[in-house]
């Protein structure tokens, strides 16, 4: 809204005046008219200044009514393509209070390369977050985002190496920003692995020097699949903090046992990031008397000053002594807690402080070296649980009976899991099919001895002083980083994976752990309100289309959004916004 001035008759006549747009022509509308100059001279010492800072108020105070005439005529150009997101302001805003656009910056700095880091960075991560597809796709549809990204298919690829070139600092540097703008908890350390597997038959060859002495191992490599697949693989550790929030990563050969990757991670975690001890929460297949001594640090029975383990313990695989007190109904206590869905539930547990003695491997290779630790050794039992193991049995059972009928429709891979229920099975080494002539009948001494321990778990750890169900709340949060897997895969579709070079897997990887950790970070900001998929459901939706000039028109809005008004102080309510109203959005301010 302006003054205008005016000439009629020889008088200058004042009115309060807005511009608007049609059809790309400026054209005004009369808002109010005001008079004559001359009479208003009698009324105000100066009646422009006056009337030009009422405009000003009026502009500032009161929010006018904006309209836009668009011809309904107007034909679509050739391959046209109006439609962009504006969702990835959320995932940017936390990008940029990590400051991994700084981050980039300043390692751009020491480098000779035309193309931006941070440019291709931040594509590839908001792609990750929203539309997660290939790089190719990603660079293919760079023009759905309303930032410029000048840089080539080409650039991209060159510029993974860099990326992991920066992964371990990266992860350091995105520790210390967490750290400092929310807070972080650096004692609990929540680690697992999983594995990713690739379309390719064959494995990646091992490097020898002229001496035949093995200098690396291939990195995609056929494993032990998660998914069951007979297809290399690349796996990846992680390691998560209290809050869910990702704090470091670690890949290695599918070739290679996943109980060896916990040590190193704790190892750069520690002296990378300043930390004097880390507690391990693992699952049962990281519990091994390296790790244990490792973490544990002594053999007497005070752990202060070391680090420290909570571990899953399988009950199943114990030794006799550990089996017997676990079904002996002596010393189990039953408490009363409240579970997740708010109801009452009787908590059967029991625990003691044991001597254990683990064996340790010595420069030969052989494990002949003895230590004792002590540590709280927790069982648990749970009428829910016992019901959960007999169903699954069940259906395993059902395939194992269903395989010795028909043992020409089964493989060595699609046998997995049944197999170990059933005597005297073989397997053809070139094909993987089961060996004619045999007499297959299910193992039934196996089927009861488990049946005995349905229902029973257990926990071990370092830490003796902490109650029964402290030990059990901090287990508990191995589902979170589980989740994170599940993100990872199938809300970031990280799998397969079709990279070739193991510098371009590393940076594919490291995508798609910044990617989880901004998902963490908002939702943590969010009090962990929303789940992941309602919170990039409504991101994604959070799209426009583009109507005439530089207006574009938005068409969703739901309770999500509203929150995320409040938790980064934005209005994304408009249903059209200008370019410039848009690029606000985008800025982001501490």
């Amino acid at each position: 809204m302006f003054l205008k001035k005016s000439t009629s008759n020889g008088r200058v006549f004042l009115s309060l005046v807005q511009g608007y747009r049609d059809n790309g022509k400026v054209k005004h509308k009369t808002i109010e008219k005001i008079g004559y100059l001359d009479e208003l001279e009698k009324k105000y010492d100066d009646p422009i200044a006056h009337f030009k800072s009422v405009a000003k108020e009026r502009n500032l105070s009161t929010p006018y009514e904006r309209k836009l005439e668009v011809s309904l005529n107007q034909r679509l150009t050739d391959n046209a393509s109006s439609r962009k997101n504006l969702g990835y302001a959320i995932p940017k805003r936390i990008y940029s209070l990590l400051g991994i656009n700084t981050f980039l910056q300043n390692k751009q700095k020491h480098l000779n390369i035309e193309y931006n880091l941070n440019s291709i960075f931040s594509l590839l991560i908001y792609n990750r977050f929203l539309f997660p597809s290939s790089k190719k796709k990603a660079f293919d549809r760079r023009d759905f985002f309303f930032e410029s990204y000048d840089f080539s298919l080409d650039d991209l690829y060159r510029s993974l190496d860099y990326f992991a070139r920066y992964s371990e600092a990266i992860q350091k540097y995105l520790h210390e920003k967490v750290s400092e703008t929310i807070g972080r908890d650096g004692k609990l350390g929540y680690y697992d692995v999983t594995n990713y597997y690739f379309e390719i038959p064959y494995n990646d060859e091992d490097e020898y020097d002229d001496k035949g002495v093995l200098v690396k191992k291939g990195f995609r490599k056929k494993g032990p699949s998660k998914e069951h697949r007979p297809d290399p693989i690349v796996q990846m550790g992680l390691l998560m903090d209290s809050n869910g929030i990702p704090m470091a990563f670690n890949t290695f050969s599918g070739g290679e046992s996943e109980k060896t990757s916990l040590l190193p991670i704790i190892r750069r975690v520690k002296k990378d990031y300043g930390m004097e001890r880390i507690i391990a929460v693992a699952d049962r297949g990281l519990n091994t008397s390296d790790n244990t001594a490792f973490l544990a640090g002594t053999n007497d029975d005070d752990s202060r000053g070391h680090d420290g383990y909570v571990y899953g313990q399988s009950v199943l695989s114990a030794d006799k002594e550990f089996k017997a007190w676990v079904l002996d109904k002596e010393g189990y206590v039953h408490t009363k807690e409240i579970d997740k869905d708010g109801e009452e539930v009787v908590f059967t547990h029991k625990s003691r402080v044991y001597a254990k003695t683990i064996q340790l491997e010595n420069r030969q290779g052989k494990r002949s070296l003895k230590m004792t630790i002590y540590q709280k050794q927790m069982a648990y039992y749970s009428d829910k649980y016992a019901q959960k193991q007999k169903r699954e049995r069940e259906l395993v059972l059902k395939k194992a009976k269903d395989l010795i009928a028909n043992p020409g429709k089964y493989t060595r891979a699609t046998s997995i899991g049944a197999a170990g229920y059933i005597k005297n099975i073989k397997f053809v080494k070139e094909t993987g099919e089961i060996s004619d002539g045999i007499n297959l009948s299910l193992n039934l001494e196996r089927i009861a001895e488990e049946e005995k321990y349905d229902g029973y778990y257990s926990i071990v750890t370092s830490e003796k002083e902490l109650s029964d169900q402290e030990i059990r709340e901090i287990y508990k949060g191995l589902w979170e980083i589980e989740e994170s897997f599940k993100i990872i895969k199938s809300e970031f579709r990280a799998r397969p994976v079709y990279l070739r070079t193991e510098n371009h897997i590393n940076a594919h990887f490291l995508i798609c752990f910044v990617a989880l950790l901004i998902l963490r970070v908002l939702e943590y900001k969010m009090d962990k309100k929303y789940s992941v998929n309602q919170i990039r459901e409504s991101l994604i939706r959070y799209s426009c289309s583009h109507l005439d000039q530089n207006y574009y028109l938005f068409d969703y809005r739901n309770e999500i959004l509203q929150s995320l008004e409040k938790v980064f102080d934005i209005d994304l309510g408009n249903k059209i916004m200008t370019t410039s109203e848009i690029k606000k959005i985008l800025q982001y301010h501490k």
